[in-house]
């Protein structure tokens, strides 16, 4: 894990460039080197609300060491905030998501004047700054500006509230690129450049690497997690967006006819206030369930437990009611599990319905069941998706591909004036 050195996270998980070779090949290693050729020596910072919880701040964590191998000199700087902050920013996060807000001027003056404080603690000499996501947005008005700026939006931005929007987009059009996982993400009228970058996954992370079975049983052993039953696992942070409440229905029914276990686990992000609340939702809910040992819940932040649980259940979900990309369905992917996930945001460019994992329609619940049920009474079929699923995983979403998109980011704004094409 990181640590934080004042606002600056501090991350050298060990990792090189030349460690991925012997899994994606010889040619996209040579090709990484090409594209950060004319890059050596360059600064670059990155920004965002948190260092851990989520898969922004896992993506960081892997590309930031990466990035500093291959020549460039990469930092990583984390926004200072209040709870009342994070309140506010995660009413911004689920409106950018199509929820309404009313957001009130006090609100919106807390969370541009707690960037603008911010603003006084960062020492921005660099070559190039990356944004991430809505929280520290509206820094660049208050930093002088003498680099590109880019933003990096991570979720869906396909049905925003339309009155944030026209808010935030005050901020967003001053910054030299805009950056998103989906083609639907993309915003009309927009008088800058946008771009699409699909997230990924660092297959030699602690939540993705292989495990020994001994390793396998120690992590199950100290979390309480018995294999006496087939597992169905969904590993979420505890948020509305990606329907705990939803997957229990789905659960209860495939109950009925088989005997199984649910495993719901989701770290508690620093900049998710609303974790809890939704936990003790699910908890009350779920109560009977629990005493009888048929649903578990937890809330560790334990890459290796993820990893384990993902390795050992039968069938993994990905419920959700909206999802920016989801990066638990690549995780899984890549541990060759099957995946039935819902038909929303970036997971229908991972499942291919049918061939690496089944698609469902988010509200469907008797559908979703029937789904674990045909994947649980078929294990030939759950092999078959587990397989083609980790290819696609292999040739698509591997941290080395988010690298090479980001460095061709870089050379378009700081190295040859154009994107180097592969």
């Amino acid at each position: 894990m990181p640590f934080m050195d004042g606002i600056t996270c501090i991350c050298d998980n060990g990792r090189t460039l030349e460690d991925h070779r012997a899994i994606v090949g010889d040619d996209i290693i040579r090709e990484i080197y090409r594209k950060a050729a004319s890059l050596k020596g360059k600064r670059i910072v990155h920004i965002n609300s948190t260092y851990q919880s989520g898969g922004v701040a896992e993506m960081i964590l892997s590309l930031v060491p990466l990035m500093n191998d291959v020549g460039i000199e990469t930092h990583w700087k984390i926004l200072n905030g209040h709870t009342d902050f994070f309140t506010v920013t995660k009413n911004l996060h689920n409106a950018l998501q199509g929820q309404p807000l009313q957001i009130s001027e006090a609100e919106k003056d807390l969370y541009v004047r707690t960037n603008r404080d911010f603003s006084t603690l960062l020492e921005i000499d660099h070559d190039l700054v990356i944004i991430h996501d809505p929280q520290p947005l509206p820094l660049i008005q208050f930093c002088a500006k003498k680099q590109p700026w880019i933003w990096r939006c991570h979720v869906d931005l396909s049905k925003p509230d339309e009155a944030l929007w026209e808010f935030l987009k005050d901020f967003v059009l001053q910054y030299d690129r805009m950056v998103v996982s989906h083609e639907d993400y993309c915003r009309a009228n927009m008088a800058m450049e946008q771009k699409i970058v699909r997230p990924a996954i660092d297959p030699l992370s602690d939540k993705n690497r292989e495990l020994t079975d001994g390793e396998i049983a120690g992590l199950l052993a100290k979390y309480g997690v018995p294999t006496d039953r087939p597992l169905i696992t969904q590993i979420s942070r505890f948020d509305k967006w990606k329907d705990p409440e939803g997957v229990l229905e789905v659960f209860k029914i495939v109950r009925e006819r088989t005997d199984c276990r649910l495993v719901l686990c989701g770290s508690m992000a620093p900049d998710d206030p609303e974790g809890w609340t939704i936990y003790r939702r699910v908890e009350e809910k779920a109560k009977d369930l629990i005493e009888q040992g048929d649903v578990i819940l937890i809330t560790a932040e334990d890459h290796l437990l993820v990893n384990a649980l993902q390795r050992v259940s039968v069938v993994i979900l990905q419920k959700s009611l909206c999802e920016g990309f989801g990066l638990t369905v690549t995780e899984a992917l890549w541990k060759g599990r099957p995946v039935i996930a819902s038909r929303v945001g970036g997971i229908p460019l991972q499942i291919e319905d049918g061939e690496t994992g089944f698609l469902v329609d988010p509200t469907d619940i008797e559908g979703c069941a029937r789904r674990v049920l045909q994947v649980i009474e078929s294990p030939d079929l759950a092999e078959r998706l587990g397989t083609a699923g980790k290819e696609h995983v292999r040739r698509n979403f591997l941290i080395t591909r988010l690298l090479a998109d980001y460095l061709d980011m870089l050379n378009a704004e700081l190295g040859c004036g154009q994107e180097i094409p592969t």
